[in-house]
This record gives structure tokens, C-alpha cells and sequence, in this order.
């Protein structure tokens, strides 16, 4: 029986649901689903201009691990700028340093230690997802 998956670090979820290619309408797109760890690891590597080892530290996950999690985003970004696809973050096997909330209404990314009634900017209440799930 294979060891349950560790979770990966992610020190901050990304200020977008994703991406789509210009020049076509979202409805008529294929979705490429990219994870929260993939995300974290094309930012640390690429962005911010880490080692493999150095972001592997900061995911804490071993280095060859790093390298597939990398390898495998890496091919979704190619598909879907080859293919013309969307790509969508979400889910994973990742915690973030921090508690986070997205209002579904407005985008807004919250930070809170406990889980705000409502977003400061919209008048609904409920809105809020929380992304630690």
C-alpha cells in the first residue's frame, strides 16, 4: 500500500481562478485543471527564480518530487497554449500558511483567522468559499 501524500506548503493562492486564450470565447474552451501545487511550484521556480532544491524545501516535499510536480505543470501550460485551452487552479493536495477566503461574488481574496461573515466590499452574506478545503 502506497504512503498517503503529504501536504505541499503553499504560502499564498494565486490573485486568479486561471487563464484562457485570447481570441476565444470561454463556453467554447476545453479546461486544462491545474493544482494549487503545480501553481505554487511554476511561481517558485520560474518567478521567483528558486532552485529545485530551494523550492522543494519551501513546499516541503523531497526535490525528484518537486521535479514531477513541476514536469507536470509544465506540460499543462504547453497543452494549453497548444491546443488553445483554458486552465483552471484549483484543488490538490496542498495547506496554505495562512487562512484564506475567496468571495464567489466580487474575486476578493480575505485573510482571516476566523471565517469572516461577509466580504467587506459586497452587501451579500455567504459568499465566501473557503479555499484551506
Amino acid at each position: 500500500m502506497p504512503r498517503p501524500k503529504k501536504k505541499r506548503k503553499i504560502n499564498h493562492p494565486p490573485k486568479m481562478h486561471g487563464f484562457k486564450p485570447f481570441g476565444i470565447r470561454f463556453c467554447d474552451t476545453e479546461q486544462v485543471v491545474m493544482q494549487y501545487e503545480e501553481y505554487e511550484t511554476v511561481k517558485l521556480v520560474i518567478y521567483d527564480k528558486l532552485s529545485q532544491d530551494e523550492a522543494a524545501e519551501k513546499i516541503e516535499v523531497s526535490r525528484p518530487t518537486l521535479t514531477r510536480i513541476y514536469n507536470s505543470a509544465l506540460k499543462k501550460i504547453g497543452q494549453a497554449f497548444v491546443e488553445g485551452k483554458s486552465i483552471v487552479i484549483k484543488g490538490g493536495d496542498f495547506e496554505f500558511d495562512k487562512d484564506y477566503y475567496k468571495c464567489n461574488r466580487c474575486f476578493k481574496l480575505l485573510e482571516s483567522i476566523d471565517r469572516p461573515a461577509k466580504c467587506d466590499e459586497c452587501p451579500e452574506e455567504d459568499k465566501l468559499e473557503n479555499l484551506n478545503e
